[in-house]
């Protein structure tokens, strides 16, 4: 394999192994969130030196420390140590769903993995956040998995935030990345795995699918019959994949008031033919194993993948969105090129529209800015705070 150009100012703890570096910096970011511990993480990191690029040592080491934090949940919540017990109930999960990220889709270790951890994840939550609750959003003949985080204000009606996925994501994620900060914001948020994504994907076995507005329409209708919700005051985001997913919603489902995209596409195709070219010759930087896509869309294999992904763009869609849209994207992102962000805002019909390219000097570059998520949380949940006029539980 040749050297690979990686590009950027962040911390690769697997210098040379791109994917591996960038799921270290993704859990290491979660920290200040609360899904991870650094401390735990760098121990999961030390069981792989030497083992780099080993899919069946990825899984054990973060197995590892998922029974080993679910042991040291259990114990504290026996001593009535509530909140040390919650947080260790979350970390262990999120563990858990590391573990199987190489597992691949026919192996029974990955469905079993995931319906393992959701006991503990929402014992966790229910724990810390008023109001969390698992909840299925009617889709078609039949649901998508979701939680609902109400907003801590004391408004009798509020905004809300329908937050969808990506391609290797889940609601678990999206809760940490985003939830906790919008909800502080006086703004509710549903977290949802739509078609491909987390739970709907993993234990009701629905793929993605192109016209993803079926599944914002019936995000819409669960958030507008919700009495603590202002209807008029609803928007839709989602994060990587998402960033084709979100715009697709709100080019044509215009109930939506707002859009964001945390991380941006314009054409899903064109950056599969690169990252298919990669993944054949050896190399790391991708987002993930090249059965990933196959297994979202719902595909026997990669051929039939890479022809459906042709219908994942918004040339000619994007000019249907009419209401205020952000579009944000790392400057540095290594997978999704940051000219597919800039080629979405030249199409996007928006008369409100705007383009934030985060930057090293801003503290973060890379693909979703996993490399200080914290940082790009409160960016984006300060965004939907002025968008909405909410206020934070501050003030």
């Amino acid at each position: 394999m040749a050297e690979e150009k990686i590009i950027g100012s962040w911390f690769r703890y697997f210098p040379d192994h791109y994917l591996w570096s960038q799921l270290m910096s993704g859990e290491i970011n979660l920290s200040p969130m609360g899904g991870t511990n650094f401390y735990e993480v760098d121990q999961i990191g030390k069981r792989l030196e030497g083992k780099v690029g080993d899919a069946e040592a990825w899984h054990e080491a973060w197995l590892w420390m998922a029974d080993k934090t679910l042991e040291l949940a259990e114990e504290e919540e026996k001593r009535g140590h509530l909140r040390t017990s919650a947080s260790a109930y979350i970390r262990s999960a999120i563990y858990r769903y590391t573990c199987e990220r190489f597992v691949h889709p026919d192996d029974p270790r990955k469905v079993q993995s995931y319906r393992d951890l959701l006991p503990h994840y929402e014992k966790g939550m229910k724990y810390l956040v008023s109001g969390f609750e698992r909840v299925e959003v009617p889709y078609e003949d039949t649901t998508l998995s979701a939680y609902w985080l109400p907003p801590q204000s004391e408004d009798n009606t509020n905004p809300a935030v329908a937050f969808f996925d990506g391609l290797d994501g889940s609601k678990e994620f999206t809760v940490l990345w985003g939830g906790l900060s919008l909800i502080e914001k006086g703004i509710g948020v549903l977290c949802v795995d739509g078609p491909g994504q987390g739970e709907t994907l993993r234990l009701k076995n629905i793929p993605s699918r192109h016209d993803y507005e079926v599944a914002g329409t019936a995000a819409f209708d669960f958030l507008e019959k919700k009495e603590e919700v202002d209807s008029s005051r609803i928007g839709v985001m989602a994060m990587s994949m998402g960033g084709y997913y979100a715009p697709r919603i709100a080019a044509f489902e215009h109930r939506y008031s707002a859009c964001l995209t945390w991380g941006a596409h314009f054409d899903y195709h064109e950056v599969w033919v690169h990252r298919r070219k990669i993944l054949e010759t050896g190399g790391t930087i991708s987002s993930s194993a090249m059965w990933q896509l196959p297994w979202v869309l719902g595909t026997p294999d990669m051929d039939s993948a890479m022809e459906k992904c042709k219908n994942y763009t918004l040339a000619g869609v994007a000019e249907k969105i009419k209401m205020p849209i952000m579009i944000t994207h790392g400057q540095d992102d290594n997978i999704v090129p940051v000219d597919m962000a800039h080629r979405l805002y030249e199409a996007c019909g928006s008369k409100e529209k705007g383009l934030k390219i985060f930057t090293v000097e801003d503290g973060g570059s890379q693909h979703c800015v996993i490399d200080n998520l914290s940082m790009a949380s409160n960016w984006i949940s300060d965004w939907w705070m002025d968008q909405f006029g909410t206020e934070d539980i501050l003030n």
